[in-house]
């Protein structure tokens, strides 16, 4: 695998570390702005909001910007956020200081996945996808906790000083590893907005969108899950979510390699094993043991369909795909986001801590339905495209008969 996947990866861990890091010090956010937990919580959803909008309207306002560029004017503006948000005096441009960040997180692992996929031969593209997320999984299991440890005993702020370190290392990265390729010519706005117009496209979308909202579906309350069902400390959360976090990466890493051997079968196994992981936790996470095991294996179905999911929709687009990509990555995010609310949902009408299991499994069946369409929708076109055989000739005997 060629470096410039190292310096990708790399600002990769940056971009996913300040996604996640105010999960770890909103009382100290709160407290300094004086303001309640659940509005400095809100620092996390204007953060995914800036992702689904800034995923594709950053891509395509710049389809004639040569991606390495690109790549850099991306890194620049998350350093740029995360600079306002270190020294924000007021909650409202801490908030602005999180969606400038934020704005940049869809477009570049959307135009990351296209250098990515284009630095490797064509039967490496999903594990080239793949070594680039690891930087995000990597987040989860060494960023997050880091910024935790940083923000709590030198002030949150610092916590943002930290990643606007990351982003330089990944920015210097990118500027002397990444090659600088000539825009292609077919590459405008136009030809991106062109892959919009297949079905299969719209369905490829839906189906990442769908099928991976299952797992936050889930993991957004494994806290309560993990403590008031399955009987942890709250001391304990910590290295159960690096547990979960070591999931992602092997999940995230063994995906990428699957996908590359058989791209359709492994997105149908692995969404097939998150529906299954889901309704197991429903009773699983009433043990210690069990509800331990099953958490790690969730992480691993669930980001494992990650560089599939992407490649997959890629792969259809069936010319440039950088708009696409990125459209993908806003799926993943409002996903999450829907996801996450009727995890909520169900656990508001008194149906437990472990029902957001339950639905979580429902919506990625949801999901594998859809890819069952869209797989049997592509089989008959490719059916109706080939060519029927020539007719043998019709042969007599020489008597005529």
């Amino acid at each position: 695998m060629p470096l410039a996947l190292l310096a990708l990866a790399i600002s990769a861990f940056g971009i996913g570390t300040t996604e996640f890091v105010t999960n770890g010090l909103l009382p100290e956010v709160a407290a300094d702005f004086d303001v309640s937990i659940p509005t400095a919580g809100l620092l996390t959803s204007g953060y995914a909001l800036g992702v689904v909008v800034g995923a594709p309207v950053l891509t395509a306002a710049t389809t004639r910007v040569r991606r390495k560029h690109l790549l850099v004017g991306l890194m620049l503006l998350f350093i740029a956020g995360n600079l306002v948000a270190a020294v924000a005096p007021t909650y409202g441009l801490l908030m602005t200081g999180r969606v400038l960040s934020a704005l940049c997180h869809g477009a570049f692992f959307g135009v990351g996945s296209v250098v990515a996929a284009g630095l490797v031969a064509p039967d490496k593209k999903a594990g080239a996808i793949s070594l680039m997320f690891t930087g995000l999984t990597l987040a989860n299991v060494l960023g997050m906790p880091m910024g935790t440890v940083l923000g709590q005993h030198f002030g949150w702020r610092a916590a943002f000083w930290g990643v606007v370190v990351l982003g330089l290392i990944g920015l210097l990265g990118i500027m002397t590893l990444v090659p600088s390729e000539p825009v292609a010519e077919e590459s405008n706005l136009r030809a991106e907005l062109a892959a919009f117009r297949k079905p299969q496209v719209w369905l490829a979308l839906a189906v990442t969108a769908i099928g991976f909202s299952g797992l936050l579906a889930s993991f957004t309350y494994v806290t309560p899950m993990m403590t008031d069902v399955a009987g942890f400390s709250e001391s304990s959360i910590t290295w159960l979510l690096a547990l979960y976090g070591l999931g992602l990466v092997a999940g995230n890493y063994l995906g990428g390699k699957a996908a590359d051997r058989a791209l359709t079968a492994t997105i149908f196994t692995l969404l097939i094993a998150l529906a299954a992981v889901l309704l197991l936790f429903t009773a699983t996470a009433h043990n210690k043991v069990t509800a331990v095991i099953t958490l790690f294996v969730l992480g691993g179905v669930g980001f494992g369909t990650i560089p599939p999911l992407q490649t997959r929709v890629m792969q259809l687009a069936g010319g440039p795909a950088t708009l696409v990509s990125a459209a993908n990555i806003a799926a993943f995010n409002l996903g999450a986001a829907v996801g996450a609310w009727l995890g909520g949902v169900t656990i508001d009408a008194g149906l437990g801590y472990t029902s957001p299991n339950w639905v979580g499994a429902v919506i990625t069946t949801v999901g594998i339905l859809l890819a069952v369409v869209s797989v049997g929708m592509e089989r008959r076109g490719r059916r109706d495209t080939t060519p029927a055989s020539p007719a043998a000739p019709v042969t007599t005997s020489a008597s005529g008969g």
